[in-house]
Order: structure tokens, then sequence, then C-alpha cells
């Protein structure tokens, strides 16, 4: 779930940043950036459009890809293990792992490996590359799984690093923000129309911003849903490396884990939270990055 949320965030404020600045340079240096014309319909430029919906949308994506390692690890304050520093027992057993099942993988470059202080039972894998790519893993699920459960978590990541999937995530984003520029300057063409001339400009350019963190929002619904689809697959992987007993053992830790805990005002739990939206149906599930852990092991037994 981090993986995919800190992706989504980064790629939001990215394509809200390159908007904001495209439209002071229009708006101040005269250059025309509004895609109009005298054209039949709404006057609007649509090739001169989409292509520049199509750059700005896939420098936001891959951008936000680039800088994904470097943004988990700020905000989730990942503590980098370096296998020549000295380390505690538990820290080298979780390098130990990631190395092992990366080679196991077929990976060349083992994954950076990281721990972060938090008592949520999580992990998750990034990076713009297989070659650029970080593992980590949270206090709490070393904590609190026992040692083939976090095997099978970390084989899940390892998967998720060997199949790229961050890459084939970040042409699915590249795509989804290229309808998001499109749609949202159509829409606030549309709406600037009904004001006063004078206002026009400064109500083109609030919509600008209110659409696309609108249409971001839903584009998320099509990036999760693929998310979805990737994790079933990584599943499939983390069995290949670490044998399927160990990685459905860690999908039913998972599913224990989130049963026994109660949330309350004391305790961070977010991912248990996210855990409890993945099980739940309804509109919520179609912004799930994850799927039902229930139906995660009944494929992965029935494979």
């Amino acid at each position: 779930m981090k993986r995919i949320f800190l992706f989504i965030l980064t790629n939001i404020l990215v394509m809200a940043t390159i908007v904001i600045v495209w439209s002071l340079i229009t708006t101040y240096t005269g250059i025309s950036g509004t895609f109009e014309n005298n054209g039949p319909g709404l006057g609007i430029n649509y090739g001169s459009l989409m292509v520049f919906s199509i750059l700005i949308g896939f420098i936001g994506s891959f951008f936000s890809l680039a800088i994904s390692r470097f943004v988990a690890k700020k905000m989730m304050k990942v503590k980098v293990l370096n296998p020549n520093d000295q380390l505690s027992a538990h820290e080298r057993t979780v390098i130990e792992k990631v190395h092992r099942l990366s080679r196991a993988a077929g990976l060349v470059h083992m994954p950076e490996v990281g721990i972060y202080q938090s008592p949520e039972v999580n992990a998750f894998a990034t990076g713009p590359s297989k070659k650029r790519s970080l593992v980590a893993v949270s206090a709490g699920l070393l904590n609190n799984l026992d040692d083939n459960a976090v095997e099978g978590v970390i084989a899940h990541e390892v998967a998720h690093v060997a199949n790229g999937d961050m890459v084939t995530m970040t042409l699915l984003q590249g795509v989804v923000n290229t309808f998001v520029v499109f749609f949202s300057r159509i829409a606030a063409i549309i709406v600037s129309r009904f004001v006063r001339s004078e206002m026009e400009m400064i109500v083109r350019f609030a919509a600008i911003i209110i659409f696309q963190i609108l249409f971001s929002i839903l584009g998320s619904i099509v990036v999760s849903a693929y998310s979805r689809h990737r994790e079933y697959h990584a599943d499939r992987g983390g069995a290949d490396l670490a044998g399927r007993d160990k990685m459905a053992h860690a999908l039913r830790s998972l599913k224990n884990h989130v049963g026994r805990a109660r949330v309350n005002d004391r305790t961070d739990d977010s991912a248990i939270q996210t855990m409890k939206i993945n099980g739940k149906g309804g509109m919520i599930s179609l912004f799930s990055s994850h799927p039902d852990i229930d139906e995660r092991i009944k494929r992965l037994e029935q494979r």
C-alpha cells in the first residue's frame, strides 16, 4: 500500500507543480498556452493539447518514478542497512533474506535493504529500476511475525522488484496522467466561459488545478485496479522464491495479526486500517491497491 500511495501522491504533486509553473509562465510572458483557436465546436486545438498532455503526463510519472526511492526513504525514515556495518542479528537476517531471494529471482544488482521504525506490520519495495531498488520492512513486521512469515513477505516484495512492477505502473500512470491533463483543461476552458472576461483567466487557472486533482483521484481507480492485479502476480512470484507454504503462511499471519489488533487512539493503526479496507466491499474497495487477503490466500492455494 505504501509503495503505491507514495507513488500516486508524488505524481499528483509533481503534476500540479508543472501545471502551476506552466500557467504562470503563459500568463506573465504572453506565450499562448490556452490551446484555443477559432475552429468549430469548442474552439480548442485538440492536437496541440494532446501533445502537451502526453509530455506533461509522462514527465510527471517518470519524474515520480525517478525520485520514488528517495521519497520513500525520507517520508518513512528508512534506515538503510549496509552489510559492511556493525548490525544486529535481526538486521543482518533481513539483509541475508533479501539478498538470497534476490539472487533466486535472477537479480544481478541487489536491492537496498532498510528498516523503518513503526509498529505497523508492513513492508514495501520501490525504486526506479531493478538496479536501483529498495526493499524495506517495518520493525512491527519483524517483531510480530515468525521467521517463515517474514521470509514470505520479503519474497513477495522481491517479486515486485523482479517483475519490474514500478516501471509498468509508471507507464500506466503516464497514460492516466495524459487523459487527466487533457480533460481537465477542456473542462476548465468550458467553465471559464461562463464568467466575465476579466475573471476568465483566474477562473481557468483555479479550475485547471481543481479538475486535475479530481480527475487524478478518479484515475487512481485504474491504477489501483492494476495494482491489485500485480499483487496476485507478486504472491505467485513470492511462492516461487520462498515456497508456496511460506507465502501462504505469511498471508495468514498478516490476516491473524489484523484480527487480533484493536484500533484505538493511542496506536498507529494505519497499516491495519489499510488491510481492513481491503477486506471490505463497496466503493472504497475501488481505491484499494491490495485485494482482499482471503482472496489472495484462496488464489495461492488453488494455483
